[in-house]
């Protein structure tokens, strides 16, 4: 109703020379601005974003720099150290482990990513719809909730897994986001349930608007910070369940190779030729870790009533002069009191 006045009163005249300056309005994009400038202040956020940037940069690209392929044996060099020709060595057959952890990190990172988007968005749907409907429908995804919650999803996904063979690694990936949306289905019910009783939501229902338009142009954009954090946390989460299910055997099946059968194949070997194992191990430490850092970050960003919200960082050249202006006050108020 205000949106339709304004517009029908025409131009505002511009304010005179002693008018009150009118108060200026946030543009659409304003809280873009403040939560990106809330995100870089994160410095730590940062470095993971950097951090996971260049990660995904030698995921996809770091097979042009090499002339070897992951799955082609150099058999004169078995088991070779880190040299210029085999800059991470060569496992037992003479593969090239450089090639080797690059396709292994594609494939991990590849998997993670599609996990994280199909469970975020059957977790989101699955509760925004029961947070909404309420009743018959309420209860029955939430009994299906518990349900898969009941179910201990690594036996079952370990017992699965095998009859799939055949239908390649996409089956694998959405085995693994089928037990990874639960509880995240649980939060988004509950803050369906409180935004249900808004004004917005109230008069868009007034309108006769049909549920499932409020729910994809109200509910979800409303939670959709808490999604875009839980999406990126759960990036990690999913890389080291398919790293866990492959390395004993249930997930990435031969002549493939991801992050989890690297590191099943060179556990063994592992004191004896520490390359085999080493350099899988640290990108897949270094990319969960700057994940979480990611997430971190987001999360005070985009919640305003978080302490790093609220208290932006200050500079040490801002801290240093403050200092120095808090003691020139000092002394100077210590002086007159002297010769008062």
């Amino acid at each position: 109703m205000t949106a339709v006045i304004a517009e029908s009163a025409g131009p505002a005249e511009p304010a005179g020379p002693g008018s009150p300056a009118a108060p200026a309005v946030p543009g659409p994009t304003g809280r873009g601005r403040i939560v990106l400038a809330r995100l870089l202040a994160a410095r730590w956020a940062v470095v993971g974003a950097v951090i996971v940037l260049l990660l995904f940069l030698l995921a996809f690209g770091g097979g042009f720099l090499t002339p070897w392929d992951y799955a082609t044996p150099d058999y004169g060099a078995l088991r070779q150290p880190p040299s210029g020709t085999h800059w991470f060595g060569t496992n037992g057959v003479g593969q090239d482990v450089f090639a080797q952890t690059v396709r292994g990190l594609q494939k991990s990172l590849v998997i993670g990513l599609l996990v994280a988007l199909f469970s975020t968005v059957l977790a989101s749907l699955v509760g925004a719809c029961a947070g909404y409907f309420g009743g018959w429908t309420d209860r029955l995804l939430m009994f299906l909730v518990d349900l898969m919650l009941v179910f201990p999803s690594f036996l079952v996904i370990t017992i699965v897994s095998p009859r799939l063979k055949g239908a390649g690694w996409l089956a694998f990936v959405l085995l693994l986001a089928l037990f990874n949306w639960m509880i995240t289905a649980r939060v988004v019910r509950s803050m369906t349930i409180s935004l249900r009783e808004r004004e917005f939501v109230r008069a868009a229902q007034f309108m006769g608007v049909r549920p499932l338009r409020i729910i994809s142009r109200h509910i979800l954009p409303n939670v959709a910070s808490f999604l875009i954090i839980d999406a990126t946390i759960a990036v990690g989460g999913a890389v080291m369940s398919e790293t866990a299910l492959s390395y004993f055997g249930f997930g990435v099946k031969a002549p493939d190779v991801s992050l989890g059968t690297l590191l099943a194949a060179g556990t063994s070997e592992a004191p004896v030729f520490p390359w085999l194992f080493y350099f899988a191990a640290g990108l897949l430490v270094l990319f969960v870790l700057a994940v979480n850092l990611i997430g971190d970050g987001l999360r005070d960003a985009l919640d305003p009533t978080s302490e790093g919200a609220r208290r932006p960082r200050r500079s040490r050249r801002s801290r240093r002069s403050r200092t120095r202006a808090s003691a020139s006050a000092s002394a100077s108020a210590t002086t007159k009191r002297t010769s008062a």
